[in-house]
């Protein structure tokens, strides 16, 4: 049988490639991961909350996920598999790390309601004030995220981030699609009232005008006032005590 070559295995659907990754065919395994490493990256980084630790987790996942998949079914999607798996990793990794809290405490402490956040996608044409606008944007929404309890995060990422519908979201972390609505509402209330309150404590800050512009505009209003006569005495030297 002739070896499929790179460019067939990028060609290759799912189940093709299950199956050359179930013979130990490397080059599949690595398509598998080329097409998975996003959202799987974006899952385990919503449990650690921290990008060298996400990737040491993802890079273990596809370990542990490579000697195992000579037992999979198909009972589920690939991906849905996959991502059990790097979910199974990231939280015996935060086990580890701190003690959990029960997600009844988590929910009875919230209350019900729901706002839906719009994400920016675009300033107009490129620019680099356009790229840095972007880029605190995202660390506010980011840090906003990270704050999120772990499984209204989960579904957040899903959801408003890789965009899975409910069912997909649901079947991937093992939850009533009900439940999902009801996780990513409370996300979303949440997300809302941190950045609110980041952006209001940052609001007084806005347009400044200060430094070298302040310096330049009162100059160039004195030395005009001067040329017209309105000034008493030159701008500085009178009036001291």
């Amino acid at each position: 049988m002739r070896k499929p070559r790179h460019a067939d295995h990028e060609a290759l659907d799912e189940a093709g490639l299950v199956r050359l990754a179930q013979a130990g065919d490397g080059e599949a395994f690595r398509v598998i991961m080329q097409r998975g490493n996003q959202r799987l990256f974006r899952v385990a980084r919503g449990v650690v909350r921290d990008d060298g630790e996400a990737e040491d987790v993802l890079q273990e996942a596809y370990v542990r996920a490579f000697a195992a998949i000579g037992g999979f079914r198909g009972e589920a999607g690939l991906m849905t598999w996959l991502t059990r798996i790097v979910l199974n990793e990231a939280r015996g990794r935060l086990r580890k790390r701190r003690p959990t809290v029960g997600l009844d405490q988590i929910e009875a402490a919230q209350m019900e309601g729901a706002q839906v956040i719009p994400f920016p996608n675009a300033f107009g044409a490129a620019s680099p004030e356009a790229d840095a606008a972007r880029a605190q944007i995202r660390g506010l929404i980011e840090q906003a995220v990270d704050e999120l309890p772990e499984a209204f995060r989960i579904v957040f990422i899903m959801r408003d981030i890789e965009e899975c519908s409910i069912e997909e979201t649901a079947a991937n972390l093992g939850l009533k699609p009900e439940t999902v609505k009801t996780r990513l509402h409370r996300a979303r209330r949440l997300l809302r009232e941190a950045l609110d309150a980041r952006l209001a404590s940052t609001m007084a800050e806005a347009f400044p005008f200060m430094g070298a512009r302040c310096n330049r505009i009162t100059g160039a209003v004195l030395a005009r006032l001067e040329a017209e006569g309105r000034l008493t005495s030159n701008p500085g030297t009178s009036g001291a005590v």
